[in-house]
């Protein structure tokens, strides 16, 4: 029932990633949200920031925030990171995504999203098949319309979490099964 919001995978950070492994994957295009996800909520690019995307332009990435804001809030979050940028992105449509792609000249499966929300960031990502990242919030202090959606993240999440506890029970129980039986076999 919730897999469609079940991110692909789950770090702490944002800054955490391996970058360099997603490349050397094929990857090249890195979609952003931007609040919670790079920078606490309302805040410019900082210094951490900055960093990243220079890392990234070194590898070899195109990147592009791509945001449900309005335009002032990208435009100054981006002026000193200076990377494609799409505000009022309408997430979790699926035109925001597309249009960002057309900005860095990747496809779906060459891009990779991260992002901070399931219902938004992670579920708009899944519906046209990009690669994601669901990250830890930077600041629990949200506004109110998000606090309200983190509530009901925590009930997919758990649902997710426990899902990776079983698949993991599977790999292992067949993995002694595969040892048994090849004991018995000699």
């Amino acid at each position: 029932m919730f897999e469609r919001f079940f991110p692909d995978h789950t770090v702490s950070s944002t800054y955490e990633i391996d970058y360099e492994k997603l490349y050397q994957q094929g990857y090249r295009g890195v979609l952003f949200d931007i609040d919670n996800t790079l920078v606490e909520h309302g805040n410019a690019a900082d210094a951490r920031a900055k960093k990243l995307f220079a890392r990234l332009r070194e590898i070899g990435f195109e990147c592009c925030l791509i945001s449900n804001n309005k335009m002032k809030r990208v435009y100054r979050f981006n002026e000193n990171i200076g990377v494609h940028m799409v505000f009022n992105a309408h997430k979790p449509g699926k035109k925001g995504y597309y249009y960002a792609m057309d900005l860095m000249n990747t496809r779906p499966e060459n891009t990779v999203f991260v992002g901070d929300q399931l219902f938004t960031d992670i579920f708009g990502a899944k519906r046209i098949g990009l690669k994601n990242y669901l990250v830890k919030p930077i600041n629990a202090r949200e506004e109110f319309q998000i606090i309200l959606k983190r509530q009901l993240e925590r009930v997919v999440l758990r649902e997710y979490r426990l899902k990776k506890r079983v698949e993991k029970r599977k790999r292992r129980w067949k993995r002694e099964l595969q040892k048994r039986y090849s004991r018995m076999r000699q």
